[in-house]
């Protein structure tokens, strides 16, 4: 498969069968010990990029693009806190439950703009691209080419998080522990921490601050670059 087929991949099953699994992963609502482990897993990630946005103090009025927003995870408490928010996910029903989550929770003030966007497709500056537990859909080739164009939309940072590629991890996945439920995902891919770094420091930033958040079915690398 190539790069092109991934991405359709990606967006049919965003459209359908994973909208509904993943609004429920990121909901409140009931789900089973796998999906409440991943939904645990993931607050963690966003936990730990807010912990240290609000460590910086310039939050308030910065702007930030939220790179494949999902349900709106990490829009949302990005625009409670005071940043000018543009958001946008492959998925037009991602987006469309990521607007209504954030006007019920912001009610209606500093509502964040939301668009259907592919990340090749996004455009515009920022102070801060942030692109949290998207990768993982996308394989090493199109990832080089993906942290390329979002850094070039960054005036000052770039925050990835991708599922990091190690033996262990490399072989839970084999045996289906990892991402259980073929037929429920879209393909999965790993990848190597030095891969990413060595293409976030080509496209001219240095690596800041790095945390990992490991559960029994969610694992993720997030790190912060910084420009030199």
């Amino acid at each position: 498969m190539n790069a092109t087929d991934d991405k359709t991949v990606v967006r049919e099953y965003f459209s359908a069968t994973g909208f509904d699994r993943w609004k429920r992963i990121y909901g409140n609502g009931d789900v089973n010990k796998v999906q409440l482990d991943i939904r645990k897993g993931h607050q963690q990630t966003v936990d730990t990029l807010m912990e240290w946005l609000n460590e910086d103090g310039n939050l308030d009025g910065l702007t930030c693009c939220d790179a494949g927003c999902g349900v709106g995870s990490l829009a949302i408490p990005l625009a409670q806190a005071g940043a000018k928010v543009y958001a946008s996910d492959i998925s037009a029903k991602m987006v469309e439950e990521a607007k209504q989550r954030a006007e019920a929770a912001l009610e209606g003030q500093n509502v964040p703009t939301f668009e259907v966007k592919d990340l090749e497709d996004l455009e515009g500056r920022y102070h801060t691209v942030i692109c949290l537990d998207v990768l993982i859909h996308y394989p090493q080739d199109q990832v080089q080419s993906m942290i390329k164009h979002l850094g070039s939309m960054a005036e000052s940072r770039l925050i990835l998080s991708f599922a990091p590629k190690t033996l262990c991890y490399s072989l839970l996945k084999k045996v289906g522990e990892f991402f259980p439920g073929p037929s429920k995902t879209t393909r999965a891919y790993l990848h190597r921490e030095v891969d990413i770094i060595q293409a976030l420091e080509t496209g001219g930033f240095k690596i800041e601050r790095k945390a990992m958040t490991k559960t029994q079915f969610y694992f993720s690398r997030l790190i912060e670059a910084v420009r030199e």
